[in-house]
């Protein structure tokens, strides 16, 4: 699945090439540094943006879990398990934003 870039993020890559590098290399450092496959990490850092209510960062790793072989269900899942900690109507605009990455027609 392959998706097109923000352009502010296009513009960042462009402009900033050596820090774009070093950020990448910080993720890839944090990606190696433990045990969890790459769909685990995907689902925690779905679970990571829905907690800090980052549409953009929701809408991105809810497609990075699905790259990385996470299911609808399992997705939903991350989003549901968040109502007790950050309260229904953040869990319903997560919710919203995974949807409209997983049923684009629905937005």
């Amino acid at each position: 699945m392959a998706t097109k870039l923000p352009k502010h993020y296009e513009r960042f890559l462009e402009r900033y090439p050596e820090m774009a590098s070093a950020y990448h290399r910080l993720g890839e450092a944090a990606s190696e540094a433990g045990p969890l496959d790459a769909k685990a990490r995907a689902l925690a850092k779905l679970a990571l943006s829905v907690g800090a209510r980052m549409e953009g960062a929701v809408r991105s790793h809810t497609r990075k879990c699905l790259q990385a072989g996470a299911n609808a269900e399992e997705i939903r899942h991350v989003v549901l398990l968040s109502t007790t900690t950050i309260g229904f109507p953040n869990m319903m605009a997560a919710l919203a934003w995974v949807d409209g990455v997983l049923e684009p027609a629905s937005e």
